[in-house]
């Protein structure tokens, strides 16, 4: 029940970013500059397709490493659970 609150702010802020006609405008003027440039014979556009991957492959990066530690952390919790459960005699006690 707790994740359907976070799943409905999340198509909430999907719908404000897909709304927003102007967050478009930029990638026009980027566009004709790159290509402008191409056609000059310069290099701006390749450090351009360079500098967008990079930007796009940050937050990727950051959410899998937080994502990894998360469900590692609840895959070990399940496993010490599981271990207990089955295993009582190999887990140890202390006195």
């Amino acid at each position: 029940m707790k994740f359907k609150k976070y799943i409905t702010a999340l198509l909430l802020l999907l719908f404000v970013v897909a709304g927003n006609t102007q967050s478009f405008a930029q990638c026009a003027m980027c566009r004709t500059t790159a290509e402008s440039d191409l056609n000059n014979g310069g290099s701006i556009a390749n450090g351009l397709n360079t500098g967008i991957l990079y930007l796009m492959a940050i937050p990727y990066v950051i959410l899998m490493t937080g994502g990894y530690f998360f469900f590692k952390k609840q895959v070990d919790a399940k496993l010490k659970e599981w271990r207990n459960k089955f295993f009582p005699s190999k887990t140890k006690t202390v006195n």
